[in-house]
Parts: structure tokens; C-alpha cells; sequence
């Protein structure tokens, strides 16, 4: 589930393969030019997280538009490393 508060944007939950299409799908929804995902709310995450962080950051910047990410746990950014990607996700001060 993800909450909207002013120009972020709360996620409450896991971020798993068996919620990763609904978060994909709620993202789009997303309003305005730069927008922060806070992740402090996530409370588990497998690599369709990273996935996700990659589609809106995919998603955002073909519209010209900013994301960033706050937040991101020590399991996620190793994941990210572990894949190589971890340099292509925008994370916000948090």
C-alpha cells in the first residue's frame, strides 16, 4: 500500500513478487515533477524490489521527470549491489 504525504510517497508493507505488479501499477499514479518513495514502512523486500525502483526510475525519467528513494534498508542496498545496479538508484537525504 502506498500512502501519499505532499510530494512523498509512504510504502507500507512488503515488496515482493506477489505485490510488486500492484505497487508498479499504483507508481504511475504518481503526481509531480520530483517525487520521494519512502521505504522506512517496507518490511520485507526480495529483488522485485529492485525491479520496482527500477521501472519508476525508468518511468520517470522518459517523462522528464525526478524520483528518489529514502530510506533503503542495508538488505536492499546489498541486493542492489549484489546486482551491479545499485549506482542507478537515486536515494534521497533522508
Amino acid at each position: 500500500m502506498i500512502v501519499r504525504q505532499g510530494n512523498r510517497y509512504l510504502i507500507d508493507g512488503p515488496i515482493t513478487l506477489d505485490n510488486v505488479g500492484a505497487l508498479i501499477a499504483e507508481g504511475s499514479a504518481f503526481d509531480g515533477d520530483s517525487v520521494i518513495v519512502e521505504l522506512a514502512g517496507v518490511t520485507s523486500a526480495d529483488s522485485s524490489a529492485l525491479s520496482l525502483l527500477l521501472e519508476w526510475m525508468r518511468h520517470f525519467g522518459s517523462n522528464g521527470r525526478q524520483i528518489a528513494f529514502a530510506n533503503v534498508s542495508h538488505n536492499l542496498r546489498s541486493l542492489a549491489e549484489l546486482y551491479g545496479v545499485v549506482d542507478l538508484i537515486s536515494i534521497a537525504a533522508d
